[in-house]
């Protein structure tokens, strides 16, 4: 059970890492093309901003549930590095209940906000329901979560091959 849901978890993460890529790429495409029609062809598109917003925030809240994975988030580590082993691992403890907890608030407000605003469309792409626009913060939000419950049933899973393309993984089994 413990080796399938690892796996389960590493294809949500292979997942998060081709959206979050997908979505910088796409970027990379669509603001040229805005500075293009703006400046070359003298008649600027509408869409190429808005889309790249949207695509932006894609990139943060997906992205930012597999760098909690990977391990490569922002930790300040010096004072709990220099505490007494069995202390840390209580820290560490805390300090996945608390990212829970944020995980947990993007994940209920998240939805609550895309309810709320799920019958409003976008000014400046009017098929685009602003609710959808909110969408990936509870997104991002769940993500985070599944990879905070792992951590905490299972260990840092930040080695595994999925994760780290350059380690050799003899087997499926979870790295403690």
């Amino acid at each position: 059970m413990k080796n399938t849901l690892l796996r389960v978890n590493d294809v949500i993460y292979t997942s998060c890492i081709w959206v979050a890529g997908l979505s910088v790429a796409t970027m990379a495409v669509i603001i040229p093309w805005g500075i293009f029609t703006r400046y070359v062809l003298g008649s600027g598109s509408s869409w190429p901003e808005p889309v790249a917003i949207l695509l932006m925030v894609l990139f943060t809240f997906v992205g930012a549930a597999a760098s909690y994975r990977a391990g490569a988030h922002m930790a300040v580590s010096m004072a709990t590095d220099r505490m007494p082993q069995h202390l840390q691992r209580y820290i560490e403890i805390l300090v996945q209940l608390l990212m829970a907890t944020i995980a947990l608030f993007m994940l209920i407000w998240g939805i609550k906000l895309c309810a709320a605003t799920w019958h409003q469309f976008n000014p400046s792409l009017p098929d685009l329901r602003v609710g959808l626009c909110y969408s990936p913060i509870p997104l991002g939000g769940a993500l985070t979560l599944v990879f905070i419950l792992e951590r905490l049933f299972f260990g840092d899973q930040s080695r595994r091959r999925a994760v780290d393309y350059e380690q050799l993984e003899e087997t499926n089994e979870a790295v403690s």
